[in-house]
């Protein structure tokens, strides 16, 4: 398994805001599509009693993992944040690749790959890093983030001591804050001063995954809320539909005819009538507590694996994106026929900026997004969700997001009959809705009501109106990404920049070469001195080139589905360590590390396998490996050779890892490996 590896925060720290000086962007993300308030919309909700500045966020998942991911989740809008999923059990074994956006969405990875510790370490990082941003001014009006813990799956490892110090440790951060704040480098050194969240989190969505008995649900969701003293949100599965409604919606109104569930899936999960007895009790006991509690619609559907592209071991795979959508607002709608709108619901299933400001005037909170964002533009679609539903609040002269819910789906004046006010008051909210002026005025103490109203109304007509929408069917979500025949290479390729965005971890950067001849040579000893052998040149036509970046890649593989040329951005490109260690630790890799001198640089690589060294800064270079250690000019190979060799010594990865090294460190360059080395100088 391919292990991430923790960016050191002095290297995040550094890596951001030198980038955001250079650049004008953030771990790749342009300051153009950093999401910003807006002055005449407030944008805010609440959750739990804490206000969120937009009701847009990041579901537990590979958005949520690495501090860098959820900066840049925040950067895009984020502003309930949900941490991924942890579990007792943090040393697993994840297949790889293990994320296929080719059409819909399909995962096989459904926990943490880092420690407890590290994910914890991991959150605080990020809670401190968007402190920095917001003392920074580089986002405006948005302040208020509500960040949320995601555990799972069982009562007795959530019961363990291990798990209750992760969640104690997101209660009071105050160890590993102050642990960080040391590690701000000098450059950097007025941040240390900044107020930094110490009670990081006291909210938390439990994800039961799939088969946990109803009973043991009730059981860890009372064990939340009395003895940690969490606000719990509890995740539920699309099976809760009954097989019958399911595959109606499934496979004959949706296409998705290939997509099988198990029958296994609806026997093991919790059915219908189970979880409104414990949602209900489970609601009482909340409200004894003073805690808040709510649901989730919905965790992934699970699906037979009828694809290759995962590997074959995995016989299971887990449905988001599109055909999610309807699913999880039909059990929205069955939900709230049952317990009308007396229990707050987060919402994550196939959201886009097509139908996310509709999940919002539904009066869902968070709504969050995964499977989106792993498509062409990554974080950057993140703008486009929040201008979506600022244009859907203008039209609507909504000022708030209550008012807008309102107005969302055209039941306002239904909503207000269903009220039964005197006939002053209800023609004073005609009145505002037709000038779209202010509701709240008009409709005085009712106006929480028919915004309540309005919910149970908007989500009747909406849950109607997605089962009649093509988008979310079989036939509008079967083409997958275009690819051109061609396989990629080291250098070069056909420079669309998917593969930057697309990753979770902005593991993937850009780099610039000179145009040219890639010589070939072999360096022969001889008894006469050294002499050259030349091959056929590899030709470098385009100066910008991709790499990536090591210790953030777990081999997902979603770079290699949108990329248009064939076997992988991850596997293909040049691979980049961000330290010796991590470059030791993964000898199954090809790639490279690079440490500072005193005088110039030395690079490790692993060509096929093979280890050898290039050193810099004594006027030329000194190359080694298995069976020979030479000084030589690059100019002039086999004139200034000096040293020892069994044989013929292939200069080709010496030519290589010279271009690299001259353009990762090249002045004005801004990715981890120029962070990191600029961190280690200090």
């Amino acid at each position: 398994m391919v292990d991430l590896v923790p960016i050191p925060f002095g290297v995040l720290i550094t890596r951001l805001f030198r980038e955001l000086d250079r650049k004008r962007s953030a771990f790749d993300l342009p300051v153009q599509r950093f999401v910003q308030g807006d002055s005449q919309r407030d944008l805010s909700v609440l959750c739990h009693g804490r206000r969120a500045s937009t009701p847009l966020g990041p579901a537990a998942g590979p958005h949520t993992q690495m501090a860098q991911n959820i900066v840049l989740s925040w950067l895009a809008g984020g502003r309930i944040i949900e941490f991924k999923t942890v579990q007792i059990k943090d040393d697993l074994t994840i297949p790889r690749p293990c994320i296929d956006v080719q059409t819909v969405g399909f995962n096989v990875e459904w926990s943490q790959e880092l420690t407890l510790d590290q994910s914890r370490e991991e959150y605080v990082k990020a809670a401190m890093l968007i402190e920095m941003l917001k003392a920074s001014g580089v986002v405006q009006n948005l302040g208020d983030t509500v960040f949320d813990m995601s555990i799972g799956y069982d009562l007795a490892g959530i019961r363990s001591d291990k798990m209750h110090a992760f969640m104690a440790g997101l209660l009071d951060a105050t160890p590993v804050v102050e642990k960080l704040r040391a590690q701000i480098p000098e450059a950097w050194k007025h941040f240390r001063d900044l107020s930094y969240p110490r009670r990081l989190s006291t909210t938390l969505t439990l994800s039961t995954f799939h088969g946990c008995p109803p009973d043991e649900i009730e059981r860890i969701a009372a064990f939340l809320l009395e003895e940690v003293g969490l606000d719990v949100v509890i995740k539920l599965n699309p099976t809760l539909l009954g097989a019958k409604k399911l595959r109606e919606i499934l496979n004959d109104q949706l296409g998705y005819s290939e997509l099988a569930v198990p029958d296994a899936a609806f026997e093991q999960d919790a059915g219908w009538e189970q979880v409104v007895d414990f949602v209900g009790r489970l609601d009482e006991r909340a409200h004894r507590l003073r805690r808040g509690f709510g649901v989730k619609f919905s965790n992934t559907l699970v699906v037979r694996n009828h694809k290759t592209f995962f590997p074959a071991s995995e016989q299971q795979m887990y449905l988001s994106g599109p055909p999610l959508h309807p699913l999880a607002v039909a059990l929205v709608r069955r939900f709230r026929s049952t317990f009308a709108d007396r229990i707050p619901i987060s919402f994550s299933a196939g959201i886009d900026d097509e139908n996310f400001a509709d999940a919002v005037g539904l009066g869902l909170a968070p709504v969050t997004v995964c499977t989106d964002l792993l498509k062409p533009g990554g974080y950057r679609r993140g703008y486009r969700y929040i201008a979506a539903l600022i244009e859907r609040m203008n039209k609507a002269g909504a000022a708030d997001i209550d008012t807008f819910v309102i107005s969302a789906h055209g039941q306002a004046e239904a909503a207000l009959d269903a009220l039964n006010l005197p006939p002053e008051q209800t023609a004073a909210c005609r009145a505002a809705l037709a000038e779209k002026t202010d509701l709240r005025t008009a409709a005085k103490e009712a106006f929480p009501a028919w915004v309540s109203a309005a919910r149970l109304l908007n989500t009747e007509v909406y849950a109607d109106r997605v089962l009649a929408e093509t988008r979310y069917s079989a036939a509008a979500n079967s083409m997958p990404p275009k690819k051109i025949g061609r396989h990629l290479a080291l250098f070069d390729c056909y420079t669309c920049d998917k593969c930057i965005p697309v990753c979770p971890n902005d593991a993937n950067f850009s780099f610039v070469v000179p145009k040219g001849a890639l010589r070939v040579e072999h360096l022969s000893p001889g008894p006469h001195g050294w002499t050259i052998a030349t091959g056929t040149a590899t030709t470098i036509a385009k100066p910008r080139q991709f790499a990536t970046f090591a210790d953030a890649c777990n081999e997902c593989g979603n770079c290699d589905v949108q990329c248009p040329e064939d076997g992988g951005p991850y596997l293909v490109k040049p691979l980049f360590f961000g330290s010796l260690d991590s470059w030791a630790a993964a000898p199954e890799r090809d790639g490279f590390a690079v440490e500072r001198l005193a005088n110039g640089f030395r690079m490790h690589g692993r060509f096929g396998g093979r280890v050898v060294r290039m050193e810099t800064g004594h006027g030329g270079v000194r190359y080694s490996g298995a069976g020979f250690d030479l000084r030589l000019d690059l100019s002039d190979p086999a004139g200034t050779a000096d040293g020892a060799a069994d044989g013929p010594v292939d200069l080709t990865p010496l030519r290589i890892m010279d271009q690299l090294l001259h353009a990762v460190t090249a002045a004005g360059a801004v990715n981890f490996v120029t962070a990191a080395i600029e961190h280690s100088a200090n």
